[in-house]
């Protein structure tokens, strides 16, 4: 399985990425929504993207519109990995099309179970 982490913090990135490689998963990064795109796009097919919201040239959740309207892309299952914990934005996140949220901090067992919820994990 390969998944997608999207986050302009190189720290993040290296969290969950040692998140995820236990948990099988081959991880791509990338540290902006356009970056991102251009890894899905470039035929890197991914079984799970998880972005931030906050991010420079393209943010999460233009990342998250980009990707449900482009009928190739649409139903790759998405995790918004994020500090904004307001319920407008929550509620916002999901019209858009992602398939979880989880607010920073977590821990391994929350992103395990957030993937396991998606049916990203068994």
């Amino acid at each position: 399985m390969k998944a997608l982490v999207v986050d302009d913090s190189r720290v993040m990135r290296r969290i969950l990425k040692g998140i995820l490689q236990p948990l099988g998963f081959e991880v791509e990064e990338a540290d902006d929504g356009e970056k991102a795109l251009e890894t899905i796009r470039s035929g890197g097919g991914v079984d799970v993207v998880l972005a931030d919201w906050n991010m420079p040239v393209m943010s999460g959740l233009e990342l998250v519109h980009a990707l449900k309207s482009d009928p190739i892309h649409s139903n790759v299952p998405i995790l918004m990995v994020t500090s904004e914990s307001s319920l407008d934005q929550i509620d916002e996140a999901f019209c858009a099309g992602i398939n979880e949220y989880i607010m920073k901090p977590f821990d391994a067992e929350a992103i395990k179970t957030k993937l396991q919820m998606i049916g990203v994990l068994a």
